[in-house]
């Protein structure tokens, strides 16, 4: 065992110690690249065909780009300026073309000298830069470059396949000083531990790990290029399921106590008296949540569904359930009014059953108590007695409940709604309140395509209510594009206007306030849209209360309102007391008006795909008819209007979910929404491999089970430390 160490050592150097400081400096701080084996797996982001110019006519705006490209023609210009009275400043533009298009470079000042001797027409060579317009023609300024004569040994060293790799590079780090870089520590790949067991490496005819390395960073042909893809997305795959495995495995081996409902206790007084039965849906995902709540270690569960399709109703079963067995539920909200909000709709659908101890309530019944941050000291002094005498059986509410004053008589349940707000760390300090580590429920209305479930959420069962409950209406969503059809704005105005007069209300979402100060800089002046700040809420309100829904009775509701004052505002929305409700994405979840049939998103183009079908499900919550309007300035043509599109043409959640994926970069599935580290995907996509997570989950879950700490297999553990750095481990650790 002792040769592990020694094997390992030349990947786990500091580049600074390889690469000299200033370069490793920038390595670190613009690609978190600390060590050789971090280099290593900064693999190129496409390669260039000596043969064959890059598409210099696709070339994305205001990125850093690498070109490779011919110099079409150079010319040097003088001009009077400032610093130059008499002409003698000097402007050098050249112009480059691959056969596709052609695109400017502009040197200044005294910039222009190198360039102006070694750029000569005919002269091929790599450019990196910004994309910027000017005189609405594309153009680098100041680019670096680097020649490609192929008679200069470096030259011929550095790019010596005909496959020149192109890397994520930085303003600070063009894509060919990385790759000189990697030529250095490239020798090392040779130690790198093959984290991947030998039977499913030749069992999948996939090359060794050294191998990998070599093809990907220089390979001969296109062929190596796949080599080496297949293998790496293997590694990425696998390593990040054996995490998973091994967190699931770690959680199989905790106590729970069982929690098995009375047979004519609080679940059956509360089925009894429901005016509905449940969906086959429902039905199904209750026993999968009971069955877990019955044994002897805790339940790990997410229940997906669609925005609507009652997935409160199962998480409240799932509670009485628990309550009925002697122990106390808690439910975790991300905002205040979403807490008030299932509390209130919790105790409605409770009745007496929820007002234990009190008179008049039934005789099985329990208190349903609320705990929010915002609460008055006498209340909450009450709660808390609630709480620790066991008193109250379900309690709801937001992060308050994980202050470390906050005890329990008997945890047995927690429900955490809407998983992807709630950080990990407040996750665990929930569970750690219980005598014994309590069930996890984990609710999200965003659905979550399989292996995206699989990867981000692979430590949890999944449980999937895809049925919308009955007498739900369909909701018709359109776009409405305001730039080119100003018409159409105003009638959808009129919309508004007609199902008020029917007797119903409406929503109009905005992406902002309005009391904030908007970044100039943050503009961009390409973006004809982008000219003016997103529209605001206490804007928006004005202009509709005194222009096209004058007469109705518009009101606001944003997160920075006092906790009492949004309360109120909702409590009037839900009484009907208020026509309209001019609003930013705080009703975005679990804001629940029946009467409410009609939502305007004003610059729908700056909401995320699943962030516009959740504001979607806040209407058709009851017997009429939804109708969603989606209010945007982008041209026809933009990839803004296809996502809009999209999301009109389908209320398949699941479907939108896979589209949202697809436009996000995939780097986003493992990467901030829910750790804050950088992410662990680099070839593996998580949407078109779904056959190698599938398999590597499978695989994943042998390997654990016949040697949970990896003993036999120290290059997988080895893997496993670098995946998982100390952010991501406590993010697996806690899930």
């Amino acid at each position: 065992m002792d040769l592990v160490p020694a094997l390992k050592e030349p990947l786990k150097q500091p580049l600074k110690s390889v690469l000299g400081p200033a370069t490793a400096k920038v390595m670190a701080e613009h690609l978190g690249l600390h060590s050789v084996g971090d280099l290593l797996h900064h693999y190129p982001r496409r390669y260039e065909e000596r043969g064959q110019l890059t598409h210099l006519a696709d070339l994305p705006m205001d990125e850093h780009v690498t070109v490779v490209a011919q110099v079409a023609d150079a010319r040097l210009h003088s001009f009077a300026s400032a610093k130059a009275p008499r002409g003698k400043g000097q402007r050098l533009e050249v112009t480059i073309t691959d056969g596709s298009g052609r695109l400017q470079l502009v040197f200044f000042g005294n910039g222009v000298h190198k360039p102006h001797k070694e750029l000569l027409p005919g002269t091929r060579a790599m450019f990196a830069g910004k994309v910027s317009v000017f005189n609405r023609r594309l153009q680098l300024a100041h680019p670096a470059y680097e020649l490609l004569r192929g008679d200069t040994e470096e030259a011929v060293e550095t790019w010596a396949g005909a496959l020149i790799p192109i890397y994520p590079a930085t303003a600070k780090l063009e894509s060919w000083k990385i790759g000189k870089a990697i030529q250095t520590v490239l020798p090392s790949a040779q130690e790198a531990l093959d984290p991947l067991p030998d039977s499913l490496r030749e069992g999948r005819g996939l090359v060794s790990l050294p191998e990998a390395l070599l093809k990907i960073h220089r390979p001969h042909t296109k062929a190596d290029i796949a080599d080496a893809r297949a293998r790496l997305k293997w590694d990425e795959a696998f390593v990040l399921q054996i995490a998973l495995a091994r967190r699931r495995h770690a959680d199989a081996q905790l106590p729970a106590v069982p929690r098995r409902p009375k047979s004519d206790g609080l679940l059956t007084a509360f089925d009894d008296r429901l005016p509905f039965t449940l969906t086959e849906g429902q039905q199904k995902v209750s026993k999968e949540i009971f069955d877990d709540l019955a044994t002897e270690h805790p339940m790990h569960r997410l229940l997906q569904g669609e925005v609507g399709s009652g997935k409160t109703m199962v998480a409240l079963r799932a509670m009485l359930a628990v309550v009925d067995a002697g122990g106390q539920a808690a439910m975790l909200a991300p905002t205040e009014v979403l807490a008030q909000q299932h509390h209130r709709s919790v105790v409605e659908m409770m009745g007496e059953l929820a007002e234990g101890g009190m008179l008049g309530g039934a005789e099985q019944a329990t208190k349903v108590v609320l705990l929010t941050g915002s609460m008055g000291a006498a209340a909450r002094r009450q709660a808390l007695l609630d709480l620790v005498t066991g008193e109250a059986g379900i309690v709801i509410g937001t992060h308050a409940l994980i202050e470390d004053k906050v005890q329990f008589h008997d945890l047995g349940l927690v429900v955490v709604d809407e998983q992807h707000r709630f950080g990990v760390e407040q996750r665990d300090a929930l569970r750690g309140k219980g005598k014994q580590p309590p069930h996890l429920l984990v609710m999200t209305a965003t659905p979550i395509p399989r292996t995206v479930a699989m990867t981000v959420f692979g430590d949890l069962e999944t449980s999937v209510l895809d049925q919308l409950p009955a007498g739900r209406s369909p909701i018709a969503s359109h776009v409405v594009p305001a730039a080119d059809k100003p018409h159409f704005l105003a009638r959808a105005w009129e919309r508004v206007r007609e199902e008020v007069a029917s007797g119903h209300q409406a929503y109009v979402v905005c992406p902002r306030i309005g009391d904030e100060d908007v970044d100039p800089k943050k503009k961009s002046p390409e973006d004809e849209a982008e000219k003016r700040p997103p529209l605001a809420v206490l804007d928006v309100a004005g202009r509709l209360a005194e222009g096209p829904l004058s007469g109705l009775k518009v009101e606001v509701l944003h997160g920075r309102m006092h906790p009492d004052d949004k309360d109120a505002v909702m409590r009037r929305f839900a009484a009907g007391e208020t026509d309209v409700l001019v609003a930013t994405t705080v009703i975005e979840v679990g804001v629940n008006v029946p009467n409410a049939t009609a939502m305007v998103i004003m610059d729908a183009d700056r909401f995320g795909v699943s962030q516009l079908h959740q504001l979607r499900g806040r209407v058709g919550r009851g017997s009429a008819a939804g109708l969603c309007l989606l209010v945007t300035e982008m041209p026809e043509a933009s990839a803004a209007r296809q996502r809009l599109g999209a999301v009109a043409s389908t209320l398949d959640g699941f479907e939108l979910s896979r589209i949202d994926l697809e436009q996000r970069r995939e780097g986003d599935v493992l990467g901030q929404a829910q750790s804050g580290a950088r992410t662990s995907l680099r070839v593996l996509a998580v949407i078109d491999d779904e056959e190698i997570i599938a398999e590597a989950r499978e695989e994943a879950a042998s390997v654990v089970a016949a040697d949970p700490d990896l003993e036999r297999l120290p290059g997988l553990r080895t893997a496993l430390d670098a995946l998982l750095d100390e952010e991501r481990e406590q993010y697996l650790d806690k899930g």
